[in-house]
């Protein structure tokens, strides 16, 4: 499928009614250009593009009253288009360009002039809207993941996962008739004397009958993982790990509590780097 071309809504700015009706006629030929207003002085060139908030202006210099510079000067930031100034002077170039002007056209314009300076325009707002684009992307995504993301590389890098919101799941813990949910982020590690498991939370111990291993299943990897055949610790909980000289090391968490990490779970070292 072929792109359609962005259509540039635009304003012509001169005081000269044939210099207007000459731009118009060429301007008319185009499909990318439609022609939304038309201003005889900087007074209704400053209205007319606060109102319509155009792509482009096509900008006289040199008008009475309020000339093309003061135009400029005059229009806030966010109501400035791109513009492309129309002049039969070219003492004006240096200034325009300081200015902030995206091109200089010199009078009587000529067509291959002309196109070249739309191209050049085309160019600059895709640029813009694709900024513009970006920028949204990123709020939208931190907006979604509670998470500010500064870049399209750091989006990438957290994939296209990162634009759900991921719900922390819950351990159901049954004592009798009862069953308590907690939630996975909040457990800081989780130990086993035979087949009961006490859950350490939010400074209480809860108790559950169940294997290590059928409980390991249950478990978002994201927060708890197994570091010994007893333990499994919340990797996020942990503030300091200290190496034994047996191999093994000893991992301090969040509120001083000490838990050991075994030869045999080393691997799992990885996630505390």
């Amino acid at each position: 499928m072929v792109a359609m071309a962005h259509v540039l809504k635009t304003i012509i700015v001169d005081d000269e009614a044939l210099a207007r009706r000459g731009l118009k006629l060429r301007l008319a030929a185009r499909d990318d250009v439609d022609i939304i207003a038309e201003a005889k002085n900087g007074r209704e060139a400053l209205k007319l593009i606060s109102e319509h908030h155009p792509d482009l202006v096509f900008l006289d210099i040199q008008m009475p009253g309020i000339d093309g510079f003061e135009v400029l000067r005059r229009l806030p930031p966010e109501d400035m288009p791109t513009v492309v100034f129309v002049t039969a002077f070219d003492d004006y170039a240096i200034k325009a360009f300081e200015a902030n002007a995206l091109d200089y056209i010199l009078k009587p314009i000529e067509d291959d002039r002309l196109s070249e300076a739309l191209a050049r325009v085309n160019d600059t707002l895709d640029q813009k809207r694709a900024l513009k684009h970006r920028q949204s992307l990123l709020k939208l995504v931190g907006d979604i993941t509670g998470e500010p993301v500064s870049s399209m590389t750091e989006l990438e890098a957290k994939g296209v996962d990162s634009l759900k919101k991921k719900e922390v799941p819950k351990l159901a813990i049954k004592d009798g008739g009862t069953t308590t949910w907690v939630p996975q982020d909040e457990i800081d590690w989780i130990d086993a004397a035979g087949d009961y498991m006490c859950v350490h939370a939010g400074g209480e111990t809860h108790i559950m009958r169940m294997t290590m291993k059928k409980l390991e299943a249950e478990l978002d990897p994201d927060y708890l993982h197994r570091i010994h055949r007893s333990t499994i610790v919340n990797i996020h909980r942990v503030t300091e790990m200290r190496a034994h000289i047996n191999g093994e090391y000893f991992l301090t968490l969040k509120g001083g509590n000490t838990v050991k990490l075994s030869r045999t779970y080393k691997d799992k070292l990885k996630l505390f780097s």
